[in-house]
């Protein structure tokens, strides 16, 4: 009997990636020889790679009609045992749909977003779990797997390594706490003017000084830290994505709301205060797993009561973000890493 093939579709973002991981590992470890085949953007390549999951990664750009073709041609060649959309979107389930895949497993109507999505597979599972990776999980176990999620490894080159701890050095830099101010939606962002107040907090209460890890479009909102942190010399780190694996894996802790920086700490065994507002982190939070959960307490959530969850793109902070002190998290990360102040 020929080993199975799965095509598995998850093309972003990093948080999201990282959600589905444990899914995948469950797939991978239930089917140890199997093909498992990855689709994806090509931003995410590294990441996906890191995980050591896929046999193969793909990558297609979804708004290059050149890409899309290529990747159903690509796939038809392929008799897949079946293709997983994780990701539930129509750009996402179109690719096994126009790429041959007969059989092709998501999620019902209850958990997509986008109206309709659906009708393009053959098996659309119903879940009652919380937390999307353990949703993600229940795809995995209608492919097959024996359970929804496993543990994941995610691997950080020796390149990577030096090249931060050679940055680190330079800055006279040992023990330090991530900073991540930005966010896909602004409206998730705490402000980065209470991350600068925070900044200054840690160095003068605890001597722990700052990185700030500012990605793409974040250049703003780390000069706002900046600027409010005063004398505290917060050091902004503008790195790949393999080096930000490194840097957040040697963090003390890392502070940030539901953003991909903070979901990868996580992943990576980071101590996390994790800062949320229009979202749920009953859904969205930092994801560990059962075995790490039972034994480990090391992501502090905080989150104002009774907040409704929203996803609507706003471009400033949710009042929801903004009832959250510089007191309670400065708290929080003492917490964390059992500071005495």
């Amino acid at each position: 009997m020929p080993e199975p093939r799965f095509l598995v579709v998850r093309l972003g973002s990093l948080g999201d990636i990282i959600h589905t991981f444990p899914a995948v590992a469950a797939l991978r470890e239930s089917f140890p020889t199997a093909r498992i085949v990855w689709l994806t953007h090509p931003r995410w390549a590294f990441l996906v790679h890191s995980s050591r999951l896929a046999s193969e990664v793909w990558t297609v750009e979804t708004r290059a009609m050149s890409s899309l073709w290529e990747t159903a041609r690509r796939s038809r060649r392929i008799s897949w045992t079946a293709a997983i959309d994780y990701q539930g979107l129509w750009k996402s389930a179109m690719l096994p749909f126009f790429g041959g895949v007969k059989r092709r497993i998501g999620f019902s109507s209850a958990a997509i977003r986008e109206f309709g999505v659906p009708v393009l597979y053959t098996e659309r599972v119903k879940t009652s779990k919380a937390h999307i990776v353990e949703q993600n999980g229940d795809l995995s176990l209608r492919a097959g797997a024996q359970r929804g999620t496993a543990p994941v490894n995610l691997q950080i080159s020796q390149e990577d390594q030096a090249t931060v701890c050679s940055h680190l050095r330079a800055q006279d830099l040992d023990r330090y706490i991530v900073l991540s101010p930005g966010g896909g939606w602004r409206s998730k962002c705490w402000p980065a003017e209470r991350f600068g107040a925070l900044c200054r907090r840690l160095r003068e209460s605890l001597d722990l000084r700052c990185v700030v890890n500012a990605g793409p479009g974040d250049d703003d909102l780390a000069a706002a830290l900046v600027n409010a942190s005063d004398d505290a010399a917060p050091f902004v780190y503008h790195c790949n994505l393999g080096e930000l694996m490194a840097l957040l894996r040697g963090a003390n802790c890392v502070v940030g709301g539901d953003t991909g920086p903070l979901h990868l700490a996580a992943a990576l065994g980071t101590r996390t205060v994790a800062l949320f507002g229009p979202t749920d982190p009953a859904r969205n939070g930092p994801y560990r797993g059962r075995e790490a959960q039972a034994n480990e307490h090391k992501d502090i959530v905080l989150r104002a009561p009774g907040v409704r969850t929203t996803h609507d793109r706003a471009s400033q902070p949710h009042p929801s973000m903004l009832a959250l002190s510089v007191d309670q998290v400065f708290e929080a990360v003492c917490r964390s890493i059992g500071a005495a102040r």
